[in-house]
């Protein structure tokens, strides 16, 4: 009778045990959440500016990036998705090749999550051109050469100012509806003497013609300067930074918050300029990137 007992208390555990068991979930019935990284373009060159798409593995208080010596500053639409965003570029003088990108975000219970992947970077072709402009611009003056070291102090200052957060919003659009008469890249011989690179976008329109803004932003320049005439600087936030150059007319004032769309100044041909155009510029953290590679990216 006892043996018996014995017997059906060990079946007893054992069913016990394996009903146990049953409920206890496999590691590979529920895989863990990955990270995703997208960026646009999918193509990547030297000059380029670039968006990365970032979707962490769980839900995030912050999040901040490093790629190609620079950090990247990150901003989320929580309520529409769990995806971030962040602007960065890719500067003319950057080789070929394959760079980490690391991202470092914080939970709301203050855990570190960290990931890296490498992004590659291609070569881009860029052309040459020679230009005629007036002597004074290849050869200043000793008083010319006083402003110009003038006008450098001041960007020097305006561009080391880094704003994190994010005032762009949605697409950037172009300033005028135009003709492009020079693209980013181009080398340029001025005078068959002084080269340097055009870093950025002419757009072939008569002076009086009104430009706008790229994007929302805030004003951080809004003066005239030897080489640039009279010129306009919006702050996006992110490092990000569009200049409006050779204007007749300045619209806007220092420190002022414009809208996507909203009217900066007047085209004309002032300061290094062979003719009226507008030409457009974007910087981010130091760097000089294509505007018409920013103005074809589809945006948050």
């Amino acid at each position: 009778m006892r043996w018996r007992l014995v017997c059906l208390l060990a079946l007893l555990l054992a069913s016990a045990g394996r009903l146990i068991a049953g409920n206890v979930p496999s590691s590979k019935a529920i895989p863990p959440k990955s990270w995703s990284v997208r960026w646009q373009p999918t193509r990547l060159v030297n000059g380029t500016p670039v968006i990365f798409s970032v979707t962490p593995p769980a839900r995030l208080a912050s999040l901040s990036g490093t790629w190609l010596s620079h950090e990247i500053f990150f901003s989320s639409d929580a309520a529409a998705s769990k995806a971030w965003y962040g602007i960065a570029g890719v500067s003319l003088e950057t080789p070929p090749g394959s760079y980490a990108l690391t991202l470092k975000g914080t939970t709301a219970q203050g855990k570190e999550l960290v990931f890296q992947r490498t992004v590659s970077v291609k070569a881009a072709k860029y052309p040459s051109v020679h230009v005629s402009v007036a002597k004074k611009f290849t050869e200043p003056s000793p008083e010319q050469l006083k402003q110009i070291s003038e006008d450098k102090a001041v960007k020097e200052e305006l561009f080391s100012r880094v704003t994190q957060e994010r005032e762009w919003s949605g697409d950037f659009r172009a300033p005028v509806e135009a003709r492009i008469s020079d693209i980013f890249g181009t080398r340029r011989v001025f005078n068959g003497k002084v080269q340097s690179m055009h870093q950025g976008l002419d757009y072939a329109v008569p002076a009086g013609t009104p430009v706008a803004a790229l994007n929302r932003g805030t004003v951080l320049l809004a003066r005239p300067l030897y080489f640039e005439g009279n010129c306009v600087v919006l702050d996006h936030g992110q490092g990000l930074l569009t200049l409006y150059l050779h204007m007749s007319e300045i619209k806007v004032k220092e420190g002022e918050q414009v809208e996507r769309g909203q009217q900066l100044g007047l085209s004309g041909g002032t300061g290094r300029a062979t003719g009226p155009h507008l030409h457009v510029a974007v910087r981010w953290q130091s760097v000089y990137l294509d505007p018409a590679t920013l103005l074809r990216l589809k945006l948050p």
